[in-house]
């Protein structure tokens, strides 16, 4: 099973959370002509729907009202090695469309694995379509962002792999709306700051990556906030905490008293925290820490160990009662394997990104969307900055499993 963006990382190449180098697996890309597409729609005689009459009028493109906006799903192919989670994008992608599809015509590329095998593809269909949603990697988003061939609305599927918390400088087409495990530690704290007693905070992290990241963005987050914060950092011998170190660090809370854990770590790795240092202190975390979809195999599979756990992630992991989550039918997977909440958000991911480009065609650049990954605010303005955030859902472990909060921030 899959249960971090650790593992994540191990089907799609993106250590630490949608991240890494991609690895060739061609020696060069094909051509987008020659690929497979997987969908496509008919021209449709119908008007694009005029914008919302509040929203800014300069929008991203200027695209034709009557001939339909051309659209570029690029990934990477299904039988390399990232082909589970491009697959898991794509899946979401669809499902998003076949709802959603007036005047859109649809294509999906398959690409190389390799960062230049993207930029390949990426400079080709770039010629022959109107936006395109890509790349996957943070690697391959960097080499776009960076190669000054952002001429068409572009909507990246991962973050730029930029050193330290340096914010991104991307072209004024390009939004870049990935799941991001640093954007997920900067929203925890700023539930923190929100409702925490005075004290100093401990973040928790072991020496993996992606754990390292979420907890130094959350360190700068709560020091930007007035929080004082200490990272701490734990051995993993046999890919467990190491019990001499969660004995010195449940002393040093016992001394210290501090007022509250952010464990950047996954879901067993955070019970293992908390039975070293007890219930009693409150202890918030990531997406990781849940390690269930709401399609679980056994629905007697729960973890009563983290009850009282606070935690932020996707409404699709949280909310099936909640209007976007259930337009969307849940991926079906092999019945003989375990639901995959990796896989699941990836499938989320690409849903939104989806509906994100719709709105773009309708040439709205400006915008606000109930999303399954979160509260999205989306603006794009033709010859402007970019800017897009995505608010997460709060929740709180009750008699095993992670339920959404009455109060959202």
């Amino acid at each position: 099973m899959f249960t971090g963006f650790k593992k994540m990382a191990a089907l799609a190449g993106l250590a630490g959370g949608l991240g890494g180098l991609w690895m060739p697996v061609w020696a060069a890309s094909p051509t987008a002509d020659s690929v497979p597409l997987l969908a496509q729609a008919e021209a449709s005689t119908q008007q694009v729907p005029s914008a919302d009459p509040a929203a800014p009028q300069s929008g991203p493109a200027a695209f034709p009202a009557s001939a339909p906006v051309r659209m570029a799903l690029l990934l990477p192919n299904r039988g390399g090695m990232f082909g589970a989670a491009a697959d898991a994008v794509r899946t979401g992608f669809l499902a998003a469309y076949a709802r959603q599809k007036e005047n859109i015509q649809l294509s999906v590329i398959e690409t190389g694995d390799s960062v230049s095998d993207m930029q390949r593809a990426y400079d080709d269909a770039s010629t022959r379509f109107d936006i395109l949603i890509g790349p996957l990697s943070r690697s391959a988003v960097t080499s776009v962002a960076q190669s000054g061939h952002v001429t068409k609305p572009t909507i990246a599927l991962a973050q730029p792999d930029l050193p330290g918390e340096a914010e991104p400088q991307l072209p004024p087409m390009m939004l870049t709306v990935g799941l991001s495990i640093d954007d997920e530690a900067r929203q925890v704290a700023n539930w923190v700051e929100k409702e925490k007693a005075p004290g100093k905070i401990f973040a928790v992290s072991t020496a993996v990556t992606w754990q390292k990241r979420a907890a130094r963005s959350f360190l700068t987050r709560a020091r930007q906030l007035g929080l004082q914060v200490e990272t701490l950092e734990l051995s993993t011998p046999g890919n467990v905490l190491s019990a001499p170190g969660l004995a010195q660090l449940a002393k040093r809370i016992e001394q210290e008293k501090p007022a509250l854990v952010f464990a950047a770590l996954d879901a067993s790795q955070t019970v293992q925290l908390r039975s070293a240092v007890g219930a009693e202190l409150p202890l918030y975390g990531t997406s990781q820490i849940n390690p269930f979809t709401l399609n679980r195999d056994n629905q007697n599979d729960k973890m009563p160990e983290l009850d009282g756990v606070k935690l932020i992630d996707l409404p699709w992991q949280l909310q099936p009662d909640n209007i976007a989550v259930a337009r969307y039918p849940r991926p079906t997977g092999n019945e003989n394997d375990r639901p995959n909440p990796d896989l699941a958000r990836l499938y989320a991911l690409g849903i939104d990104a989806y509906r994100i480009a719709y709105e773009i065609a309708q040439q709205r650049s400006g915008f606000d969307l109930d999303g399954v990954t979160g509260r999205l605010n989306v603006n794009m303005i033709r010859g402007g900055a970019t800017y897009f955030q995505r608010q997460e859902t709060q929740a709180i472990f009750q008699d095993g499993l992670p339920v959404p909060t009455a109060d959202q921030y």
